[in-house]
């Protein structure tokens, strides 16, 4: 990809050059065509509300709904934790005529708050799923402990359940953005203008002309918001995997 990116245009289409280095030197002639003669810089700014947002409604539902569900006992708790999982595994396909109607009836048709309002739907239950699992790793006797000392249920949550789920709650920041960075099917269905699409839509629809793609743009529009997510998961990837098997095998 980051070869690619910097390549002349016309190696992409000369035989005698190799894939995996350049044959006349790199050029920024992708990068000042990118943000010169389409609006990334507007589709990555998209891209960045809508993640943060789906990001924020993501935690306020799914860290108090997994809490709840860890510290339900029998097997009401965990009855209720599959099905929760089971709805993230509903295929998209069969959600796009009821979200589109919902999406219609609120009037939000071509707008960022459709794709708020609908990636939710499947980031909670998993997240949901996901913080259940990890909830459940964390001994109940801390609670106790803090509850005995005068705490209440939501300063025990507060002061001592976050602090130790860390790795768990970044897990569901680091997938949830992820996701929305990536989907595309809904993307491409409720949002049709150039100004209010997401990367994945914009670089599909602006920078693909019947069947010649811009590869070079193409290479660099996809390679500027992998960097820092590449370094999120470098930077915490002990924790991001004892978030997912702490959350997965339990």
């Amino acid at each position: 990809m980051v070869i690619t990116a910097f390549k002349n245009g016309t190696e992409f289409y000369d035989a005698s050059a190799t894939p995996y280095w350049f044959k006349t030197g790199p050029t920024w002639d992708n990068v000042r065509y990118l943000f010169h003669n389409t609006p990334y810089t507007t589709w990555l700014g998209n891209t960045a509300i809508i993640g943060l947002a789906v990001v924020g409604i993501t935690l306020v539902l799914a860290v108090p709904a997994g809490y709840a569900l860890a510290r339900l006992s029998g097997r009401i708790g965990q009855s209720l934790g599959i099905g929760i999982f089971l709805t993230y595994l509903v295929p998209p396909t069969l959600l796009f005529l009821p979200l589109y109607w919902v999406i219609n009836t609120l009037h939000q048709q071509d707008k960022l708050l459709a794709l708020i309002l609908v990636y939710p739907s499947f980031t909670v239950p998993f997240s949901t799923w996901l913080l259940m699992g990890f909830f459940k790793t964390i001994p109940q006797e801390l609670e106790d402990a803090a509850r005995i000392d005068g705490a209440s249920r939501l300063k025990t949550l507060v002061r001592v359940v976050f602090p130790i789920s860390i790795p768990g709650i970044l897990t569901v920041v680091i997938f949830s953005f992820s996701l929305v960075l990536n989907e595309f099917v809904y993307a491409f269905t409720f949002i049709s203008s150039t100004d209010h699409r997401t990367l994945s839509t914009g670089v599909y629809t602006d920078l693909i002309r019947g069947d010649l793609p811009e590869w070079g743009a193409i290479m660099v529009a996809s390679l500027i918001p992998t960097i820092p997510l590449a370094l999120l998961y470098n930077a915490f990837l002990n924790r991001f995997i004892a978030g997912f098997t702490g959350g997965a095998f339990r």
